[in-house]
C-alpha cells in the first residue's frame, strides 16, 4: 500500500449527504426518519489498487493474526476502519463453505449451482457477520466512557442468538424480545444459554420491534436490529467472500431469502464496493424470495415498487422471515433496482418440498433457504435463469435450528401439508429376517428404479 491511506467511515443520511454522524454516536435514523447508511471514504480506499486488495484479503484469510483471520475482519478497512483491534469481538465468523450443488442442480436444470452455507457459523446463521461489527463498536464506545446499559434486539430467532453470543463474549448485557411460540426451540435456547435477558412476548416480530424501539429511545439501550446500519457492514462481506471463492468471477445470479430485508442491501453494498474499487467489472442479478404468508416486498414488486404496503404476516414454516413491515425495505428496493432484481414468492407446500428435495441430495436446508430454492426454480422455469448460468443461493441458517419442522414433515404432522418425500423411521422388531427383508425392499424401491 502507498501514501498511508487514512481510512474513514461515518453514518450518513440516504437523502442528504451533508447529514453525517460519527460511528460512535448513538443514532439510527436521519432527521427525515429514514435509515442511515455507513459511508466509507472511497478516495482513501482507492489509494490501494484492486490487485493489492485481493492479495491482502487472501493473505489474511483463516490466519491467526488477530483479528484478520475472520471473514469480516480480514476486510477491516472496508468494514469498520476506526475500531481498535483490542475492542474487536470476533468468533472468526465468515469463510463459510460455497457448496457445489451438482446433483441438485441437475435435478432442477441448472448446471452451475452453488449454495453459500452462511449457517455454518458460530451461532448457525449469517447474522454473525453483522453482529461482530455492531458489538465491537459498542465495546469501543464503552471503552471510551460511553454509558450503554445493554444491547437489545427484536428477533425471530437468529438475530437474538448472534447478539446473545457476541454480547456474552464481550461481557455486555443483552436483551432480546421474541414473539411467543413463533420461533424454534433451538433458536429459543441459544440466547437463554448465553445469558441474555429473554422476553417472550405475546405478539409477532413487528410488535417486538416496536418494543425494542421504545426501550432504545427512552432507556438508552443500544439497538441491535438491522435498522442499525453497522450490521450491514459485516453482512456485506458475504458478497466479497463469494467473489474470493470464485477467483473474482461474477456469477449471473444471486438468490436470497428476504424478511426484514437488511441482507438484500448488504449483499448489494458489498458488490458496489468491489465494482467501485475495480475488483470486479460487472453486477450479478439478484433474486429475492419471500414466503407467500409474509410477502410485502413481492406485492410491491408486482407494482414496480411504486407503492409499498406493510401487511399482517401470517404463520409460515420460514419463521425468521415472517415479517410484514420490514424496516430495510427502502434500501432493499434501491438495491433491486440497481441490480436488475426480481422478487418471487413461495407457498408453504413449495417451501417444505424444496427443502426435502434438496436434502435428498446431501444438503440440510433451513426453511428460509427453501424459500430461495423455490424462487430460483421459478425463475429457471420462466427462462430468466438459463441452464448454463452460474447461480449462488444464499443459505442463511443451519438446518439444525429447524429440526422440529423437518421432523414434523417426515412424520407427516405439518398442518395442511401432504409431503411428497416423507422418510419416517421404520419401527420393526429386532429380528434379522424382518430387518433384512425390509432393508432390501427399501433399497430396491429407492435406488434401483
Amino acid at each position: 500500500m502507498s501514501d498511508k491511506p487514512q481510512y474513514r467511515a461515518w453514518f450518513e443520511s440516504l437523502g442528504d449527504p451533508g447529514e453525517r454522524y460519527g460511528l460512535d454516536e448513538i443514532v439510527y435514523t436521519a432527521r427525515d426518519g429514514e435509515l442511515l447508511q455507513v459511508v466509507h471514504d472511497m478516495e482513501e480506499l482507492r489509494k490501494t489498487s484492486a490487485s493489492e486488495w485481493k492479495s491482502l484479503f487472501e493473505r489474511r484469510a483463516r490466519k491467526n493474526e488477530w483479528p484478520y483471520g475472520s471473514g469480516v475482519w480480514g476486510k477491516k478497512e472496508w468494514v469498520l476502519p476506526g475500531i481498535d483491534n483490542d475492542n474487536v469481538v470476533s468468533m472468526y465468523e465468515g469463510h463459510s463453505n460455497l457448496f457445489w450443488a451438482e446433483r441438485y442442480g441437475r435435478e432442477v436444470g441448472i448446471e452451475d449451482l452453488w449454495i453459500k452455507l452462511c449457517g455454518n457459523a458460530h451461532t448457525g446463521s449469517f447474522k454473525d457477520l453483522g453482529m461482530t461489527v455492531l458489538v465491537s463498536q459498542v465495546k469501543q464506545m464503552i471503552s471510551q466512557g460511553r454509558t450503554i446499559p445493554a444491547v437489545a434486539c427484536a428477533s425471530t430467532g437468529d438475530t437474538s442468538a448472534a447478539l446473545a453470543a457476541y454480547a456474552a463474549a464481550a461481557g455486555i448485557p443483552a436483551v432480546v424480545f421474541l414473539p411467543k411460540g413463533k420461533i424454534s426451540l433451538a433458536q429459543l435456547i441459544q440466547p437463554v444459554a448465553n445469558g441474555a435477558i429473554v422476553f417472550s412476548l405475546d405478539t409477532d416480530f413487528d410488535g417486538c420491534m416496536e418494543i425494542v424501539r421504545q426501550v432504545s429511545e427512552r432507556d438508552g439501550v443500544y439497538l441491535a436490529n438491522s435498522m442499525n446500519s453497522l450490521r450491514i457492514e459485516g453482512q456485506k462481506t458475504v458478497g466479497v467472500e463469494i467473489m474470493q471463492q470464485f477467483d473474482w468471477e461474477v456469477p449471473e445470479w444471486l438468490v436470497i431469502p428476504g424478511g426484514n430485508l437488511g441482507n438484500i442491501s448488504a449483499l448489494a453494498k458489498g458488490f458496489d464496493m468491489m465494482l467501485e474499487l475495480g475488483l470486479i467489472e460487472k453486477r450479478p442479478r439478484i433474486c429475492v424470495g419471500q414466503a407467500e404468508a409474509a410477502n410485502p416486498l413481492y406485492l410491491s414488486y408486482l407494482k414496480d415498487f411504486e407503492v409499498f404496503e406493510p401487511i399482517a404476516a401470517r404463520t409460515t414454516v420460514a419463521s425468521a422471515i415472517q415479517i410484514g413491515n420490514p424496516v430495510s425495505r427502502d434500501k432493499a428496493i434501491d438495491a433491486l433496482r440497481r441490480y436488475d432484481g426480481v422478487v418471487e414468492q413461495a407457498t408453504e407446500q413449495e417451501i417444505v418440498e424444496a427443502c426435502a428435495s434438496a436434502d435428498r441430495t446431501g444438503l440440510f436446508n433451513c426453511p428460509h433457504t427453501g424459500v430461495a430454492l423455490v424462487a430460483m426454480k421459478k425463475l429457471a422455469a420462466r427462462g430468466l435463469i438459463r441452464p448454463a448460468d452460474r447461480v449462488v443461493v444464499i443459505s442463511t441458517a443451519h438446518g439444525l435450528k429447524f429440526t422440529d419442522f423437518k421432523l414434523a414433515y417426515h412424520e407427516m404432522r405439518l398442518e395442511e401439508i401432504a409431503p411428497d418425500h416423507p422418510n419416517p423411521p421404520m419401527e420393526l422388531p429386532a429380528r434379522y429376517q424382518d430387518v433384512r427383508d425390509r432393508m432390501l425392499r427399501e433399497i430396491d424401491l429407492r435406488f434401483r428404479r
